[in-house]
Parts: structure tokens; C-alpha cells; sequence
């Protein structure tokens, strides 16, 4: 076990050498000191907790997801029934009591039309149960209930999709190592650390960022419009701008047939060519390109609305057909609010609203006491660390030293390479693997002592203290490793964060503690040749 050929001591220092020097530009950092720009600089990130920034609880209204699964229900049957051969003609369809009915106006078309919807409905994952019970009553009248199984499903699949929404628009701002995690059913954290402006986050993550053109129906009376009353097939939607638009506050709508935004590939802030003013210009894939050019195909001379998040933007007429696939929302932006609109746009709609319910902001000041207590704990426990060694152990604690520095370089170039994040807790973790790392040098050291007084010589002695000592040294950062293994997989934000700097802190105190040491010692035993050991 004392045999190192050049080549195996050239590979360990280099190896060493680099994962160490990773650790170089973050240390400069904490000193505010320059880094040469022409060098590669890893850096580790900080937590909320040690950099500041912000802390926000966003939640879920699953009630939503209900009333969206019976629209999109609605005018899925619509559009099945309408293409069946032969076409089946059903009568209003209700979604009153969280239900969806309609009735088959040719009683001889009843399975006919259940052969059609049922394909509509899925299992609810391994529940055994499908998503939507259908019912046939009083012979022609079908009835859609929602199961709670596929209402679980529908919720769980909105929030995993609203989860990735938010972290693509976190993305967007620039910001480095967002937390962002779901809690509970129906809640989201968010926690961004660094950030100076809290304000702009949650206006973009409250922002649904919905898009609809839906077509507008010029029957409405403006008096049937002001007391809320829209015609059968439509709906009455607010301006966005209180003021309305040439005095009307609201218009309405065809509740189906228009086009959605999910389909948009690209969405930028530019500016009117006319008038100079902010707009978002967006672009459709091309099928969104395709139904947008036969909506304005079929339309022309027809005004439709502009709608984001159930507010109209504009209204403008059709004048001719857009054709390219593209087109520009206007509605009185400024350059920031129209970016954080394309933004929005760009990361996709949310599929449920979410609401701050809870806003912590932490301060950069309150980071840097923190840092600063961490690391002055860290030195004085390095410190005693490092005199109880060295009066114990002598020339074998000066190895232990040197390897105990060379650990904690170790750890912070690890987690510079791999982009993590310091947390508070990881700063705790950090000091207590100085403590423990010192615990793998004490077992060998022990043992060699053992070895030295059963009478075996200087060489096998060492050689015994390292082979044997170093099982229990194994085994015992094998039983860490999963205790950490297990706090990273089911832990979230703080508990995460110690948990990698455990692990980390694992992998490098065996190696810097067991194969760096045994190094040392196996080159001054060769070139010394003592004939007696101090320990």
C-alpha cells in the first residue's frame, strides 16, 4: 500500500492541483478582489440565505383547472360530433353543476356519439378510473362528470407545467441558481437569490400570460353588454384599460372557435413603425400560422379581439388576411411592461393562475454577517483543528494539516465546477466537515500507534495502520453517503444544500485523508528511512 511510482504521484498532485485551483476565483471573490478576465472563473453561487434576494410563495386555484377542463371538453364534443360521418347534431350543450350535457337530437345516432366522446376520456394514471364518466339519460341526454381521480391528474400535470412556466421565466431574467419547487398540491416556491427588484418577479409570475384572438360579435346590443348580458355562444370580456376603448368598457366575444396562444414559436418587443410605440411582435409554429391565416381568411372586414389573461388589449378590424404567420399586440406598452410581455409569451402561458401568498425579502447585508461568522468559525475550528493534530501527531499532523487544507479547496472547486449553490446550512456543513474530516487521519494514526506497540517495524507498522484503518474508514463514510444521498433526494432548498457539501466533503477528505496522507508518508519513509516513529 506504500508503493507510489512517479507516475501515480504525478497524477494525484495534479489532480489535486486543478480541483484546488477551481476554488481560486470564488476565494477572490469573497475578498473583492479582481479575477483575471483571460482565465476560466467557476464560481459557486450563493444561496438566498448568504447573497440576499427574494423569497416568494405562489398558489394555485384548482377550481380553475376544473372550469378550463369543461371548456376545453365542451368544444372538444363540438368539433368531434361535427366531423363524424354521417354528422351528428346535438342540441345546447350545459356545463352547469360542474357537469358537461347535451342531447342527441336522432335518438338512432346515441351510440354513434358515445363511440365519438368516449376516445375523449383517458385513465387516470393507475387509478383504474378514466378521467370523465359518461351517462346516458332519458335516451338522447348525455352527461360528462369529471372524476375527482382525473381532477387530481389534471391539477398535478397543470402545477408540473406551471413549475417548468416559472422557471423558464425566471431563466429569462439572467438570474444564476433560482430554487424553484413545488410544495404541496397546489403551492410553488420560488427563491432567487441576488435579485434587486422583487417587484418585477412577481408581476411576471402573476402574469397567466393567456393570449386568445377570439372573433367579436357585432350582435351584441351595448346596452345588453352593460347589464352583463351576452348572446347564446358568447361572452362579455373587460378592456384591459378601464377607460375601454372609444368610451365601451367591455365588448363580446364567440366564447369558441378562436386561436390560442400555445402555438406562438417566438415573441420579441419591438416598435410600430408608424407611431414609434412599444409592441410585441409574435410569430406562430405553422399549423398556429395556418388557423390564423383561415381566421382572417374567413373574416375579413370583422374586428376580433386581442386577449391576454381575460382583458382585451385591442380590437382591431381584419382589413385583409395576415398570411406570414405573424402578427403584433398593441395596447399602450411601455418598452419594459411590452419585454415582460414577450417574455411571458415566450416561456408559455401558465395553465392556472397563481397569487403571491407569501413575500420574504432577504437582505444582502444580513448574507454578509453570515458569511463572515461562517468564516470565522470556520478559521478558529480550523485553527484547533489543527494544534490538537500537530501536538498529538507530529510530523503525521503536519500531513493531516495539509490534507485538511487542501480538502476544504477541494470542496469549494468541486462546487465551482459543478454551478451549486452555498447555502447557510451548506456554510455549516463546510465547518463540520473540517471537524470530521480530521476523523479518518485519528483512526490511522491510532492504529499505527497499536501496530508500533505490538513491536512490528517503522514500514509495517505505517503500512497495517493505513490497510487496516482504513476499512472502518470506508465503511463508515459509506453509511454518510447514503444519509446524504437520502437528504438530497427528499430534502428541499437549505437541506439540499448540506446535503451536497456532504457528499462532496465525502469523496474529498477520503481522498485527501487516506491517499494524499498515505503519499506523504510512504515518500518521507522512503527518502528518511527512520528507524523509530514519533506518533
Amino acid at each position: 500500500m506504500l508503493e507510489f511510482p512517479t507516475w501515480k504521484r504525478i497524477w494525484l498532485w495534479g489532480l489535486t492541483l486543478v480541483v484546488a485551483a477551481a476554488a481560486l476565483p470564488s476565494l477572490f471573490s469573497l475578498a473583492n478582489m479582481p479575477w483575471p478576465k483571460s482565465l476560466p472563473d467557476p464560481m459557486v453561487n450563493l444561496g438566498l440565505d448568504l447573497a440576499g434576494g427574494s423569497h416568494i410563495l405562489l398558489e394555485a386555484n384548482p377550481d380553475q383547472v376544473r372550469a378550463q377542463r369543461l371548456e376545453n371538453m365542451e368544444e372538444s364534443v363540438r368539433s368531434r360530433l361535427r366531423v363524424a360521418e354521417p354528422r351528428i347534431r346535438i342540441g345546447d350543450i350545459s356545463s352547469s353543476g360542474g357537469k358537461l350535457s347535451f342531447t342527441v337530437r336522432d335518438p338512432a345516432q346515441v351510440d354513434a356519439a358515445r363511440e365519438e366522446v368516449l376516445p375523449l376520456t383517458y385513465g387516470a394514471g393507475l387509478t383504474g378510473q378514466r378521467d370523465w364518466n359518461i351517462e346516458v339519460v332519458d335516451e338522447t341526454r348525455f352527461v360528462l362528470t369529471p372524476t375527482q381521480e382525473g381532477l387530481d391528474q389534471a391539477v398535478t400535470a397543470a402545477m408540473d407545467s406551471a413549475t417548468e412556466v416559472v422557471r423558464k421565466r425566471i431563466d429569462e431574467l439572467g438570474t444564476r441558481e433560482p430554487t424553484i419547487i413545488r410544495q404541496g398540491d397546489d403551492r410553488i416556491v420560488v427563491q432567487v437569490p441576488g435579485l434587486d427588484d422583487p417587484g418585477a418577479l412577481k408581476a411576471l409570475l402573476g402574469q397567466t400570460a393567456k393570449l386568445e384572438f377570439k372573433l367579436v360579435d357585432t350582435t351584441a346590443a351595448p346596452s345588453d353588454i352593460a347589464q352583463g348580458i351576452a348572446p347564446p355562444g358568447s361572452e362579455i370580456v373587460p378592456y384591459a384599460d378601464p377607460a375601454g376603448e372609444g368610451g365601451v368598457p367591455a365588448i363580446a366575444v364567440r366564447r369558441l372557435g378562436g386561436i390560442k396562444g400555445d402555438s406562438l414559436t417566438d415573441a420579441k418587443q419591438t416598435f410600430e413603425q408608424q407611431n414609434n410605440e412599444p409592441v410585441v411582435s409574435i410569430t406562430f409554429d405553422q399549423q398556429g400560422g395556418a388557423k390564423f391565416a383561415k381566421l382572417t381568411t374567413e373574416n375579413v372586414n370583422k374586428p376580433f379581439a386581442i386577449i391576454l389573461d381575460g382583458k382585451v388589449l385591442s380590437a382591431p378590424n381584419i382589413n385583409e388576411p395576415i398570411l406570414g404567420g405573424s402578427a403584433q399586440i398593441s395596447g399602450r406598452f411601455t418598452v419594459q411592461s411590452a419585454n415582460q410581455l414577450a417574455i411571458s409569451l415566450r416561456s408559455g402561458a401558465l395553465p392556472v393562475d397563481l397569487t403571491v401568498v407569501e413575500e420574504r425579502t432577504v437582505g444582502p447585508d444580513l448574507g454578509a454577517d453570515s458569511i463572515r461568522k461562517g468564516v470565522i468559525a470556520m478559521g478558529i475550528g480550523s485553527l484547533l483543528v489543527i494544534l490538537l493534530m500537530v501536538a498529538t501527531y507530529g510530523r503525521f499532523g503536519l500531513y493531516a494539516t495539509g490534507a485538511l487544507v487542501l480538502n476544504v479547496l477541494m470542496i469549494l472547486g468541486i462546487m465551482a465546477v459543478l454551478n451549486t449553490t452555498m447555502t447557510l446550512p451548506g456554510l455549516a456543513g463546510l465547518v463540520l466537515t473540517i471537524g470530521a474530516a480530521v476523523d479518518a487521519n485519528v483512526l490511522i494514526y491510532e492504529r499505527i500507534r497499536e501496530e508500533r506497540k505490538k513491536g512490528r517495524r517503522v514500514v509495517a507498522a505505517v503500512e497495517n495502520g493505513y490497510k487496516e484503518a482504513s476499512r472502518a474508514i470506508y465503511d463508515a463514510n459509506v453509511t454518510n453517503f447514503i444519509a446524504g444521498v437520502l437528504l438530497f433526494l427528499f430534502g428541499s432548498g437549505p437541506v439540499r444544500g448540506f446535503a451536497v457539501v456532504l457528499i462532496i466533503g465525502l469523496f474529498t477528505s477520503v481522498f485527501t485523508g487516506v491517499t494524499l496522507t498515505r503519499m506523504w508518508a510512504a515518500s518521507w519513509l522512503r527518502r528518511a528511512r527512520p528507524s523509530d516513529l514519533v506518533i
